[in-house]
């Protein structure tokens, strides 16, 4: 350990929600969180995961124009950092080969980078598509202390590169930058890894994540400091940006590993690797006079409450990244439109949210007067739209063809498209977002209808199952009733034919949403999942209509997941496929 300074290290996390591709935007933004770490009198301050492209830029990353502007970034925001420590993530090149990048500025300069070791290829990663692994080991000394620096999935692996960190080079503090995705009580499991990497290497942790939304994704925050006797230090805003400070006490990691003798014999068998660390001695920095600062511990927000707020951030930030003004949707007096319409309005403001009433003939007065309600209780702007003059058109177009058949599925896909055509008609008129109103259980079995009611450009509740769906109105509700009862109480219907209910067609969703769980979140299979208690004959059936609908949920809007596997870039399934359970 390095000669201890005379006052605490004191951390500031920027816990920034960036835009993939802004890099002007999202360089201007962490020097102003530089700026304004350096007036709360901060050592050192900690950026998530890829700050500068924002976190995926996926095949961005194949234009050499986006990588060099990225290392241009890079320079400006060396010139900021003077009289502080800055990590920030970038992308990094060498000769053809690119890197997932943290660099460590020091008072106006480059004092070192570390190339992320670990790089993940599963659920909704790919950086093995764009980037080569490091291999080189650095820890910083500075501040009366040393550190490591590692990135995101470096930190998921016991034996990644903080362990030698630690171990050989003396590492007394781990910073990580992370970009770790979203998904309900993710946090939990986060909180107990950096706990017990901090505890196994007997040091400091900070783990700083992204916050927002980028297309079907969501980043949580959620940006952690933990001791080295796994305690929580600090732990910022779920779902919200943040700046949040942390005063170290660093001799609490000297007396740590003087009574806890298994630091020696890990430091004495990692030594034996023959390991090569390399040390950056940074250069002095006066360290502004501060008051101390209370550490930000702020409490994770319950299940429904953490899964409103990443729908309502999510949603939020790919309106407004993409640029839209305004969105509409079909307001059908159903509970998923009632949801989604309550999560537009959160995320946007009443101002910017219309809705489109659309009754057929085959709509009751219920679900257009509960339309109505919902459209007045919220005061969003209203259309009435009716659709059986449309329908009675294509009907007597469609006359001939149709003649010696029937009326069946054809003709009630007819209205839900229709009413696509009709909302993608007030899009293009005015420039507005369509957003469908399927939830994942109607997704997963196919009951939906192309280009009618998956005809749109984002999905609120496309990860949202339908029992969910309902627990999700009961607790909006307790912020303020808005949804009404007869909307979450009355049987769920597509009112395309007459006295229709999903159950005609589907199980029971309190049936069939513990089905799709773990067929498509477990990849149970159906043995597995009949021995769960499920009759043999429905669980084939589900199964059946999720494989025969992958080609419907390929054309279907992205929306934002929720859940530890999405359909989408989790769950990646050929079209063409003949195998079955």
């Amino acid at each position: 350990m390095t000669e201890q300074a005379a006052r605490p290290l004191r951390i500031a996390v920027a816990q920034i929600n960036t835009t993939v591709g802004d890099l002007d935007g999202n360089t201007a933004k962490i020097i102003d969180h530089i700026r304004r770490a350096k007036v709360a009198g901060a050592d050192i301050v900690v950026f998530p995961e890829l700050t500068i492209t924002s976190y995926p830029p996926e095949d961005l990353l194949l234009k050499s124009g986006f990588v060099q502007k990225n290392l241009d970034c890079l320079k400006e925001i060396a010139g900021h950092t003077r009289g502080i420590t800055a990590v920030v993530g970038f992308v990094d090149q060498y000769m053809d080969d690119l890197y997932n990048a943290a660099a460590v500025f020091t008072d106006g300069q480059i004092a070192g980078v570390h190339h992320k070791f670990f790089l993940p290829n599963y659920g909704v990663f790919d950086e093995q598509r764009y980037f080569r692994s490091g291999d080189k080991l650095t820890v910083f000394e500075g501040f009366g202390t040393t550190f490591g620096v590692e990135i995101c999935e470096d930190s998921w692996h016991a034996e990644g590169p903080h362990r030698l960190q630690a171990r050989v080079g003396g590492a007394e503090l781990i910073l990580v930058i992370n970009a770790s995705p979203f998904h309900a009580g993710k946090w939990q499991s986060r909180e107990e890894m950096v706990s017990v990497r901090a505890t196994d290497n007997q040091c400091f942790f900070v783990y700083a994540n992204l916050i927002g939304g980028q297309d079907e994704l969501v980043f949580d925050g959620h940006s952690l400091v933990i001791g080295p006797d796994g305690r929580v230090i600090a732990r910022g805003p779920a779902l919200e940006e943040g700046l949040f400070f942390a005063d170290l006490d660093m001799a609490e990691v000297c007396r740590s590993r003087v009574t806890d003798g298994r630091h020696r014999e890990a430091r004495d068998r990692a030594a034996a690797e023959s390991v090569m660390v390399e040390r950056v001695q940074l250069p002095t920095v006066a360290p502004l006079p501060s008051q101390p600062i209370p550490p930000c511990i702020t409490q994770p927000p319950d299940r429904l409450e953490e899964i409103y707020k990443a729908l309502v951030l999510g949603t939020r930030d790919y309106v407004e990244k993409n640029g839209f003004s305004k969105v509409v949707f079909g307001m059908s007096g159903g509970i998923d439109s009632a949801l989604t319409a309550v999560i537009a309005a959160d995320a946007l403001g009443k101002d910017r949210v219309a809705c489109a009433v659309m009754p057929s003939k085959y709509s009751s007065d219920a679900t257009q007067s509960d339309a109505v309600k919902m459209a007045e209780s919220l005061g969003i702007q209203r259309y009435w739209i009716p659709i059986e003059q449309v329908f009675d058109a294509y009907l007597s177009t469609l006359a001939a063809p149709f003649e010696g058949t029937q009326p069946g599925v054809a003709e009630e896909n007819i209205q839900a498209r229709v009413r696509g055509n009709l909302l993608m008609a007030l899009s293009n008129k005015f420039g507005w977002l369509v957003l469908t109103t399927g939830n994942k259980s109607e997704i997963a079995v196919g009951y939906s209808t192309l280009y009618g009611d998956m005809a749109g450009g984002f999905n609120v509740l496309k990860d949202v199952p339908k029992t969910l769906v309902y627990e999700l109105s009961e607790y909006r509700n307790t912020l303020g009733y808005v949804i009404p009862r007869s909307i979450i109480e009355r049987a769920p219907s597509a009112e395309l034919r007459p006295n229709q209910k999903d159950v005609d067609s589907l199980p029971p969703y309190e049936v069939l949403d513990p089905i799709i769980h773990a067929y498509v979140e477990e990849d149970m299979s159906v043995a597995e999942i009949v021995a769960q208690g499920f009759d043999h004959t429905t669980v084939d059936r589900v199964v059946r209509m999720i494989d025969r609908n992958e080609y419907k949920r390929r054309q279907s809007p992205p929306g934002i997941k929720i859940t530890p596997k999405a359909f989408g870039k989790d769950r990646r399934l050929p079209i063409t496929n003949k195998y079955r359970e």
